[in-house]
C-alpha cells in the first residue's frame, strides 16, 4: 500500500476536524467569548501571565505537548499493525484531543487561570482536588524523569546533535528579545529564527560534542541529566517571554519544517507500507490490542499532560477568549500530524516485511529508533539528503520537543507546590524559588534514588505512565463536562469521549495490576493500585458532581 494514501487521509481527515468540527465546539459548546477579560490581561505581572500573539503562543502550547510522546506511541503501537494506529490517531486527535485541549483551556481561563487539579476543588470538591492532584503530581513526575534519560541517551547515540540541541536555546534567547521589545516584525524573526536553528543542525554533525565517561564518579548520562534540570530549574524561573515562549515557538515551526521535508519526501519517493495493516503474528510476550493500543498512544490522540500545559501556563498568557481554539485544537492538530508522520516513518521506512520484522522483535522495540531510521530512510530516498544529515534532524527534532516538553513540565510540577502551599497554608512553599527547588528534588530522587548512578530511574515508572496519563485526560474531561452541564450546554461531546477513556483507562490499569503481580514488581504494583484506587475515588466524586449540577441545572429550568 502506497504511504501517499495514509499520508492524504490522514492530514484531510484533522483538517476538517479544524475547519469544521473545532468551530462547531468553540461557537456552540463552549461559546467562546472575544470580550471577555482572560487572566493574562487581568493579572498581567510579566512573568507567567503575558498576553501573547496566538501565533507565538500557540508555538509555546504545541511543542510544549508535543514531547518525544506523540513519536514513541506510534512507533511502538504499530506493532499491532498500521491500521489501528492509523485510525486512533486520526479520529482521536478530531474527537477527543482537540475537544480536550480546547476545554481545558477554556475551563481554565474561566476560573483565573487555575490549573485542572486546584479547578476540581472549585468545580467537584475538596477531596477530589486532593486525590486529583497526587495524580497530576505523578504524570508530571514521570515525565521530568524520563525525558531527562530520554534526550540525555539522544545526545550520547547523536553527538552531532548536540550543538544544534543547546545551541536552540541562545537562539531563542535572542528571539525573545525581538518579539517582546518589538523591534522586529514577527515574520522577519521566525524566518531568522528558523534560519538559525537549521545552521545549527548543519552545523552539529560537523562539531560533535561528547561527555567524558566518567566525570566526578557519574557516567555521561548522569551528567546530562543535571545539567538538562540545572538548564530547566532556571528555565522554569525565567519570564515566559524571555525563553518559554520563543523556545517553544521556533522548535514549533522547526517541527512544521521537519513534517514538510518528510511528507514531501513521501510525495516524491512514494515508498511502501511493508507493515501489515492487521499484525496477526505479532511477538511472544506483546500485549492484547485493546485496551494497551489506547493507552499506548497517548500524545498524538489524546493526553492528560495537555489538560495540564492548557491550564497551567496556556491559559495564563491567552490574549482573548476565542484564540484557544487555534491554540488548544490546532496545537492537537500539529501534533496528531507529527503522530501521523511517526507512523508512516516506522511503517514505510523499511525496505522489506523482513526488515520491519527485524526492528519489532518484542513489544516497545520500535520506539525511537524506528522513527528515526525509517524517516532517515524516506528523506534520503525522496529529497536526496545525506544519511547522517537527514538521522540529525530528526533527532534534533525529537530531542528539541523532549527538552520543551522538560521545561514546561517543571514550570508545572512548581505550580502545584506553589498550589499545594496555597492550599495547606505554607506560605514558604508558595514562593517560585522554593517551589521549582522542591520540582528537581523530587525528579532527581526518582531518577538517581531508584535508577542509581546513571540517573535512570524515571524509566522504572514509566510503565504506569500510560495509563497514569490516560487516566488524567479523562478526569479532566469530567471537569470540563460539569461545566457544561451546570451552564445548560450539550455534555455529550465531553461524555462520550471521558467514558471511552475511563473504561479502557481502567481496564488497563486491572491488566497492568496482574502482570506486575506475575513478573513480582511490587513496587509497581503498589503504584498501579495507588493510582486505580485514586481512579475509582475521583470517578466517584465526579460522578456525584455530575449529578448534582443536573439536578440543580433542572431545577433552574
Amino acid at each position: 500500500m502506497s504511504a501517499i494514501i495514509l499520508l492524504l487521509l490522514g492530514l484531510g481527515g484533522m483538517a476538517a476536524g479544524y475547519f469544521l468540527y473545532s468551530r462547531f465546539i468553540a461557537e456552540k459548546i463552549y461559546q467562546l467569548d472575544p470580550d471577555f477579560r482572560t487572566p493574562a490581561h487581568e493579572y498581567e505581572d510579566g512573568v507567567d501571565f503575558v498576553p501573547t500573539n496566538r501565533y507565538v503562543l500557540w508555538g509555546h502550547h504545541f511543542t510544549s505537548v508535543a514531547g518525544a510522546a506523540p513519536i514513541v506511541g506510534p512507533a511502538i503501537a504499530v506493532i499491532w499493525g498500521w491500521l489501528p494506529a492509523f485510525l486512533w490517531v486520526v479520529f482521536g486527535t478530531i474527537f477527543f484531543a482537540g475537544v480536550h485541549d480546547s476545554g481545558a483551556i477554556w475551563a481554565s481561563v474561566r476560573n483565573r487561570a487555575k490549573s485542572v487539579g486546584a479547578l476540581t476543588g472549585e468545580v467537584v470538591g475538596g477531596r477530589a482536588r486532593s486525590v486529583f492532584m497526587i495524580v497530576i503530581f505523578l504524570v508530571l513526575l514521570m515525565v521530568n524523569a524520563v525525558f531527562g534519560v530520554v534526550i540525555a541517551k539522544l545526545l550520547i547515540n547523536n553527538p552531532g546533535a548536540v550543538v544544534p540541541v543547546w545551541g536552540a536555546i541562545a537562539v531563542a534567547l535572542v528571539i525573545g528579545q525581538l518579539i517582546y521589545r518589538r523591534i522586529i516584525g514577527l515574520g522577519i524573526v521566525s524566518i531568522v529564527g528558523v534560519v538559525a536553528l537549521y545552521a545549527l543542525i548543519y552545523v552539529g554533525p560537523q562539531v560533535p560534542v561528547s561527555l567524558p565517561d566518567s566525570f566526578m564518579g557519574l557516567s555521561a548520562s548522569a551528567n546530562w541529566i543535571l545539567l538538562l534540570f540545572a538548564y530547566a530549574a532556571i528555565a522554569s524561573l525565567l519570564p515566559v517571554w524571555m525563553l518559554l515562549q520563543p523556545r517553544d515557538y521556533i522548535n514549533g515551526l522547526q517541527l512544521f519544517v521537519g513534517l514538510i521535508l518528510l511528507y514531501g519526501a513521501v510525495l516524491l519517493a512514494n515508498p511502501t507500507v511493508v507493515a501489515p495493516m492487521i499484525n496477526h503474528d505479532v511477538p511472544a510476550g506483546t500485549p492484547s490490542l485493546l485496551p494497551l493500543l489506547f493507552v499506548t498512544i497517548a500524545c498524538g490522540a489524546i493526553s492528560g499532560f495537555h489538560g495540564l500545559v492548557a491550564s497551567g501556563t496556556s491559559s495564563k498568557q491567552l490574549n482573548r477568549e476565542t484564540d484557544a481554539r487555534f491554540v488548544g485544537y490546532f496545537g492537537a492538530v500539529g501534533e496528531g500530524a507529527l503522530a501521523l508522520a511517526s507512523i508512516l516513518a516506522a511503517t514505510a521506512g523499511f525496505a522489506s516485511l523482513a526488515d520491519w520484522q527485524a526492528v519489532y522483535t518484542a513489544f516497545g522495540s520500535g520506539s525511537l529508533t524506528a522513527f528515526v531510521d525509517g524517516g532517515a530512510a524516506i528523506l534520503a530516498n525522496g529529497l536526496g539528503l545525506d544519511a547522517s544529515v537527514a538521522a540529525t534532524l530528526l533527532t534534533v527534532m525529537a530531542a528539541l520537543f523532549a527538552g520543551t516538553t522538560m521545561d514546561t513540565g517543571l514550570r508545572l510540577q512548581r505550580y502545584i507546590f506553589q498550589e499545594w502551599g496555597e492550599i495547606y497554608q505554607q506560605k514558604w512553599m508558595g514562593k517560585p524559588f522554593p517551589a521549582t527547588l522542591l520540582a528537581v528534588i523530587s525528579c532527581l530522587l526518582l531518577a538517581f534514588g531508584a535508577g542509581g548512578a546513571d540517573g535512570s530511574g524515571g524509566l522504572l515508572i514509566w510503565p504506569l505512565f500510560g495509563t497514569t496519563n490516560q487516566l488524567l485526560a479523562g478526569l479532566t474531561l469530567l471537569v470540563i463536562t460539569i461545566m457544561l452541564v451546570r451552564r445548560g450546554r450539550p455534555a455529550i461531546y465531553t461524555l462520550a469521549p471521558l467514558v471511552f477513556l475511563l473504561v479502557m483507562t481502567l481496564a488497563a490499569l486491572l491488566i497492568q495490576l496482574k502482570q506486575f503481580f506475575e513478573q513480582s514488581k511490587w513496587f509497581l504494583l503498589g503504584l498501579d493500585a495507588v493510582v486505580l484506587v485514586a481512579a475509582i475515588l475521583v470517578t466517584l466524586e465526579c460522578v456525584a458532581a455530575l449529578k448534582r449540577s443536573r439536578q440543580e441545572s433542572t431545577g433552574e429550568a
